[in-house]
C-alpha cells in the first residue's frame, strides 16, 4: 500500500473576533442585495428626498439667490422639529417599502433548503444568526433614514451657528431613535414573516397588511367601543406618537407616549419570539 504525504494543514491565518462574527452573514448578503435592477433603483430614488431637503436647507441660509424673487425678509423654510418630523415621515415609509423587497428573502431561503444545520454547526449561535440577517435590513435601511437626516441636521448647523445647534440637539436625538425605533420594528417582522412564510411575494404582501389590517382593526375598536385605545393596536399609530414625543409638537394621539412604548416593545417581543421558534438547527415533524 502506497503511503501519501500528510499535506493538509490546519487553517493558521487570523480569526475573525466572536464578536463581530455575526456581521459575516451581512458582508455576504449584501452581495445579493442589489441584484435587481429595481430594487437598486428605488434604493437609489430614497434619496432624491433628503438632496431636496438639503437644498432646501442651503437655499434658506441664503436667500440672497432669491433676490429677484422680492423675498429676502422671511425665510422660505421653518428648520425646526416640524420639518425634521416630515422628513422622517417620508424616509420611514420608503424604507418600509424597501423592507416589503429585502426583508422576506432573507430568512426563508435557508429554512426551505435546510441550510440553518450548516450555519448553527459553526462558532454561530442562534442569536448571531439573527443578528447576522438583521444587520441587513439595519444597515441598509440606516443608509436612507437617520444618517441623511444627521447629515441635514449638521448642516443646518453649520449654516446656523452653535447657538442654534445647542438649542436644538434634541432634534438629532429625535432623528436617531425616532429611526431607530422603526427599523427594529421593520427588521423584526420582516425577519418573523420570512421564517414562517416561505413564498417571498407572500411574506412582501403580508408586511404590507400587517400595518393595514392593524389600521383597520384599531378604526374598528374605535368606532364600535367610541374610544382611542384601538389605536394601540396600530402599529403606525403607536410610532407616530413616540415621534410626536421625541419632535415635541404637542400632537395628542388619544394615548401615552409610555402605552406607545410598551405596546411596541410587546410587539416586538412577540415577532422575535415567532422567529427564534424557527431559528434551530433541526425540526421535528409529526
Amino acid at each position: 500500500m502506497a503511503v501519501y504525504k500528510r499535506t493538509y494543514r490546519g487553517y493558521s491565518g487570523a480569526i475573525t473576533p466572536s464578536w463581530s462574527r455575526f456581521l459575516v452573514l451581512f458582508r455576504f448578503s449584501r452581495e445579493t442585495l442589489f441584484r435587481s435592477k429595481v430594487q437598486t433603483a428605488f434604493f437609489v430614488l430614497c434619496f432624491f428626498f433628503p438632496l431636496l431637503c438639503l437644498l432646501g436647507i442651503y437655499a434658506n441660509a441664503h436667500l440672497s439667490v432669491f433676490s429677484f424673487l422680492g423675498r429676502r425678509s422671511e425665510p422660505l423654510l421653518n428648520i425646526n422639529g416640524q420639518f425634521f418630523f416630515t422628513y422622517l415621515t417620508v424616509q420611514s415609509t420608503l424604507s418600509f417599502i424597501l423592507a416589503a423587497f429585502i426583508g422576506p428573502g432573507l430568512v426563508s431561503p435557508d429554512l426551505a433548503n435546510g441550510a440553518l444545520t450548516l450555519y448553527l454547526c459553526r462558532p454561530l449561535s442562534r442569536t448571531e444568526y439573527v443578528l447576522g440577517k438583521m444587520s441587513v435590513l439595519v444597515i441598509v435601511l440606516s443608509w436612507i433614514t437617520w444618517v441623511p437626516g444627521l447629515l441635514l441636521f449638521a448642516v443646518q448647523a453649520s449654516l446656523s451657528g452653535w447657538q442654534w445647534l445647542a438649542d436644538n440637539l434634541w432634534i438629532a436625538t429625535g432623528i436617531v431613535w425616532g429611526s431607530f425605533i422603526w427599523i427594529l420594528i421593520l427588521s423584526l417582522l420582516s425577519l418573523a414573516l420570512s421564517a414562517w412564510v416561505k413564498w417571498r411575494i407572500a411574506a412582501g404582501g403580508l408586511l404590507l397588511a400587517t400595518f393595514w389590517v392593524g389600521a383597520g382593526f384599531a378604526q374598528a375598536i374605535n368606532a364600535v367601543l367610541r374610544t382611542k385605545q384601538g389605536y394601540l393596536l396600530d402599529v403606525g399609530n403607536l410610532v407616530a406618537a413616540i415621534w410626536h414625543g421625541l419632535f415635541r409638537d404637542g400632537v395628542n394621539m388619544g394615548f401615552s407616549v409610555t402605552e406607545a412604548w410598551i405596546a411596541l416593545l410587546a410587539f416586538c417581543g412577540f415577532c422575535l419570539l415567532l422567529l427564534m421558534r424557527k431559528v434551530k438547527a433541526n425540526e421535528v415533524i409529526r
